[in-house]
């Protein structure tokens, strides 16, 4: 893959890092180089990336199809892969309305590929950062109705928010703009899964991304749903949200993951 304007692509960077361990083709050198250091440190690294995609796939067709949600808010998005949420959700509910937030370039080479929806609904993309919140909802306000529920979807993201930034007051700040009857559904890097509990893995990663992230445990992660109704069965390791058999549920976690309720 050549070099793109605007791409660094000498250092590694989360995305595709990601898309790396998915299986996907949209990374570089460094990525796959930050990647398989990580994998070293904890094998099953990529095993649970993918248990991560796959509760993405479960928690947007339960919210969807058994809730009725139809507007969703996905920030940090990835490069597109299978079961893109606007692919879950309007399978589920052709009408569904889908904005996709990313402040990675080659996400916005990738974008046409997230706005392929289906005639009833609607779909956009903003190339943004989590931390320019009011940016990101006054956008998002193009396609969403934020007079109806909305699905705040924020997937393996937050672990690039340091503690000293107040990640628990930005996602405040993003939910207390959702109205009634909004959900929030995160997914959040965790070492609790991994048998060495030292924080290898994401050392590794760290000292190659242009992104460092952080770990968090399940206390930590519960407290990003606070003052929310959350959907059983609670904060569970990603693989253990909803299963769809007993081999999804033994699949390997790398992530803490929830949906909650806006009362």
């Amino acid at each position: 893959m050549a070099d793109l304007p605007g791409i660094d692509t000498s250092v590694a960077h989360p995305a595709r890092v990601y898309d790396y361990w998915l299986g996907g083709k949209d990374n570089f050198a460094a990525d796959r180089e930050a990647g398989e250091l990580a994998l070293r440190a904890y094998p099953e690294l990529a095993l649970a990336v993918q248990s991560n995609r796959a509760f993405l796939a479960r928690a947007v067709k339960f919210l969807a199809g058994e809730i009725g949600v139809r507007e969703f808010l996905d920030i940090g998005t990835g490069i597109p892969t299978g079961n893109n949420t606007h692919e879950v959700a309007q399978d589920t509910a052709p009408n569904s309305r889908i904005v996709y937030v990313d402040n990675d370039p080659i996400v916005l080479l990738h974008a046409k590929a997230l706005l392929k929806s289906s005639p009833e609904g609607a779909c956009d993309y903003i190339q943004a950062d989590l931390h320019d919140s009011d940016a990101i909802l006054e956008a998002a306000a193009r396609t969403l109705d934020f007079g109806q529920p909305i699905a705040l979807m924020l997937l393996a993201v937050l672990q690039f928010i340091p503690d000293e930034e107040d990640p628990y007051g930005l996602v405040g700040h993003l939910v207390d703009a959702l109205p009634t009857g909004s959900y929030l559904v995160i997914s959040h890097p965790t070492d609790d899964f991994n048998p060495n509990r030292k924080g290898e893995s994401m050392q590794r990663y760290n000292e190659r991304v242009s992104a460092a992230g952080t770990l968090r445990g399940k206390e930590e992660t519960e407290r990003f749903f606070a003052g929310l109704d959350l959907a059983e069965p609670g904060v569970v390791p990603v693989s253990g949200w909803r299963p769809d058999s007993d081999l999804v549920a033994a699949r390997p976690s790398s992530m803490w993951c929830g949906v909650g309720r806006k009362p």
